[in-house]
């Protein structure tokens, strides 16, 4: 399902790109908050309105839901690899 939806993505562009940039803008957040740098109301309100906008095409929902349910499959084939290799919580 990731993939039909990557590749009706990959051939509408000025969706793509700007799925791009929400993941781009949403990454940089997560890093400046894992830093504990602090965020301002601005940064999460910019994030939440992008989102809001990218969430309005069906495509573009589409595939960010399939995206995040595939990101959680990866997680948990991770996690049972480490399990079973004595690894866990090193990924």
């Amino acid at each position: 399902e990731f993939k039909k939806y990557e590749e009706q993505l990959k051939a509408n562009p000025e969706l793509e790109k700007m799925i791009n940039d929400f993941q781009q803008k949403s990454m940089e957040i997560q890093m400046k908050q894992m830093s504990s740098e602090e965020l301002g109301p601005e940064a999460m309100q910019s994030i939440q309105q992008l989102y809001g906008i990218v969430m309005q095409d069906p495509l573009a929902a589409n595939y960010m839901q399939a995206s995040m349910r595939f990101s959680l499959m990866m997680k948990d084939v991770f996690d049972i690899i480490g399990e079973a290799t004595g690894t866990a919580g090193l990924m």
